[in-house]
């Protein structure tokens, strides 16, 4: 074979004008509207330097109404075969340890008589600016008309690779995927958790999902919260100054520099870039439309969660803002300076606009989307409006129970994504003691002596742990807001006849709390699930990338599962966990009934024999093996009058 034969056989499609790939393509899932029409769009994210845009980049996509689909384990869709030496995830525009696939111009729907094509013109929506030059990001509007079945939809940018998700039918509930915490914390070796023939320990329990997906595609990928990790920021150079004065007064009144600002946006454009578009997870959201709502990790560990003055502060208000920015542009395609805040003009329905955050110059954006014609999840913005006294304000609150009202009367489950669980067991000793003036680890960390000084975080020298303590609705100064919110959610469900079911990461474990009715008496009998309207569960699905608590954290939170609460009993409400993990992925008898310290992620289906929605978590068997065994409980329809 010549040289121009095996350069020709083994290039990977090019566009036509030439695009430089920084990060995607990456999908969105917005709603399906009234009329059946599948609402969501495309991302990608081009190096002006390396790209041609005469004409503009364009995105071409086909589906065919009459075609059902045929699901195939094609290297585009990353099913990632194990042969024992590697994993191959098959190519990707933006990846740059992609590998190569013959070149083609395949179009799935080709030659079908019926098949339906449109092409879209990019639309600017920001330039980065950064020493490398300049980066723009193009926002492609998808609409397609449901079909009798679902379909695969095939896309490509600029006539370069083909590439592929699926879409229900009209009046099919969707299948969907939900994950947290894809990223491993300061000071984990990312290779511990890598196993044979995996290239990273990014990519095991994500390739689990990848080859479910091939198995029986899902429709959406939802993320929990932390899809990425940018803790690292303060370790950029500029930043050094700041994270080296010890005095938490003088870091609080820090002036911001325009190189401290630089560095900034530096750091999140090229992190978002660098995860975005590497290993499976890049195959993933470029396969699979996304779902996203932020946690912490998201713009900095705790951020929210510490003192007013410290979020005030010059230094922190510009790390959670640009933060806040490029989560709302990379995961959720939204530029607020040109979608504007008007929610009947905004180019994505399902968007519900809050309040403007108290510590960044934006408003707080949930979602309400469309799951099927029983299902719709809430993603509820837990971050943008965060207090260390406040998780919501009451506006937020307002704008989502407006229009959670305004669903149709067929809906029958309403999953609530917060990143943090609700119905999980609480520290509130562990939080007093951290609090505390009179704690002499604090002190000894302030000072610096006895090897304390991780003992306290980096930002105002409280106790590192506080800030984690502090996000959670059990902590003391969330405690009345939590049962406000629990109590309206009740009154919800039971006017509206929809079962509420909360969905969480945040801890690194897997766990199910329950709220349901109170019983009072020996011989009184609980009310069945699928009549009690107080009957919620919450499925906390967390980490697929990042490592369990220490065994000694897993031992202290599960002896907590079985602690008697009465914090809801004037509310005729119980709270527990359940016993779902009746023993360990290998088989053996298990460590806790109520926690997993393992990695795991979680598909969602609705059963139609049963009205049921039914969550299977997927925990690793084997640290950095990837492989999955299923854990399922079901989340009963609404059956009381």
């Amino acid at each position: 074979m010549s040289a121009a034969e095996r350069s020709r056989n083994l290039r990977v499609q090019h566009m036509h004008p030439i695009l430089q790939f920084m990060a995607g393509p990456l999908l969105r899932y917005d709603t399906v509207d009234a009329d059946g029409v599948w609402h969501g769009a495309a991302m990608i994210v081009t190096a002006d330097a390396g790209s041609v845009y005469e004409p503009y980049p364009s995105l071409t996509y086909s589906w065919d109404p009459d075609s059902p689909i045929r699901p195939t384990r094609t290297r585009s869709q990353s099913s990632a075969q194990r042969n024992g030496t590697s994993f191959d995830l098959g190519p990707h525009p933006a990846d740059p340890l992609s590998m190569v696939q013959p070149a083609t111009n395949e179009d799935f729907y080709a030659h079908s008589p019926n098949a339906l094509s449109q092409t879209v013109p990019g639309q600017e929506i920001w330039v980065y600016c950064g020493a490398g030059g300049t980066f723009t990001f193009w926002r492609f509007m998808i609409h397609i008309p449901l079909g009798p079945t679902e379909m695969r939809v095939s896309y490509s940018l600029n006539n370069g690779q083909q590439m592929s998700f699926f879409v229900p039918g009209r009046g099919q509930n969707m299948r969907w995927a939900a994950y947290s915490c894809n990223g491993f914390s300061a000071g984990i070796n990312p290779d511990d958790f890598r196993g044979p023939g995996f290239q990273s320990g990014y990519d095991p329990v994500w390739v689990d999902l990848l080859q479910k997906h091939a198995e029986q595609p899902y429709h959406v990928l939802v993320g929990g919260g932390d899809q990425l990790y940018c803790d690292a920021l303060v370790r950029e150079p500029e930043m050094q100054d700041w994270m080296n004065t010890k005095a938490p007064e003088r870091k609080k009144t820090y002036t911001l520099t325009d190189d401290m600002r630089f560095a900034i946006d530096r750091f999140y454009f090229s992190h978002y870039c660098q995860v975005f578009r590497s290993g499976a997870f890049a195959r993933a959201n470029s396969s699979i439309p996304m779902l996203n709502m932020l946690g912490d990790h998201d713009l900095i560990d705790g951020f929210g969660s510490y003192p007013d003055d410290l979020m005030r502060s010059p230094v922190f208000s510009a790390i959670g803002s640009r933060g806040y920015f490029f989560f709302l542009l990379f995961q959720c395609f939204i530029n607020v300076e040109v979608d504007g805040r008007d929610t009947t003009r905004h180019p994505f329905k399902s968007v519900v606009i809050g309040g403007d955050g108290p510590f960044v110059p934006y408003p707080s954006h949930s979602f309400v989307s469309y799951l099927g014609p029983q299902v719709y999840m809430l993603l509820l913005d837990c971050r943008a409006e965060r207090k260390k006294d406040q998780v919501c304000s009451p506006y937020e609150y307002k704008t989502m129970f407006d229009r959670i009202s305004r669903l149709p009367p067929q809906v029958e489950h309403l999953v609530v994504q917060l990143g943090i669980p609700i119905a999980y067991p609480r520290m509130v000793f562990l939080e007093t003691a951290l609090e505390s003036k009179l704690n002499p680890l604090v002190a000894l960390g302030r000072a610096g002596s006895m090897g304390l000084s991780g003992f306290v975080n980096k930002f105002n020298a409280d106790a590192e742990l506080l800030d984690d303590l502090n996000d959670h609705w059990t902590a003391k100064s969330h405690k009345k807001e939590r049962n406000w919110f629990i109590e309206q959610l009740q009154q919800y469900a039971r006017r509206t006849r929809t079962r509420i079911t909360f969905l969480s990461g945040d801890v690194h474990c897997a766990a199910v709390g329950v709220l349901k009715t109170l019983v009072k008496g020996k011989n009184a009998q609980e009310v069945p699930p699928p009549m009690d309207h107080r009957y919620m569960l919450n499925v906390v699905t967390s980490a697929i990338v990042n490592t369990p608590p220490p065994n000694g954290v897993l031992t202290l939170v599960s002896s907590l599962a079985t602690k008697t609460h009465r914090t809801l009993h004037h509310m005729s409400t119980d709270e527990t966990m359940v016993p779902l993990f009746t023993q360990e992925p290998n088989g053996g008898s298990p460590k806790s009934k109520y926690i997993m310290g393992r990695r795991n992620w979680c598909g969602v289906v609705w059963d139609p024999s049963n009205g049921n929605l039914v969550f299977d978590i997927r925990v690793e068997k084997e640290k950095g093996f990837g492989e999955t065994i299923g854990y399922v409980v079901d989340a009963p329809p609404p059956r009381w009058s």
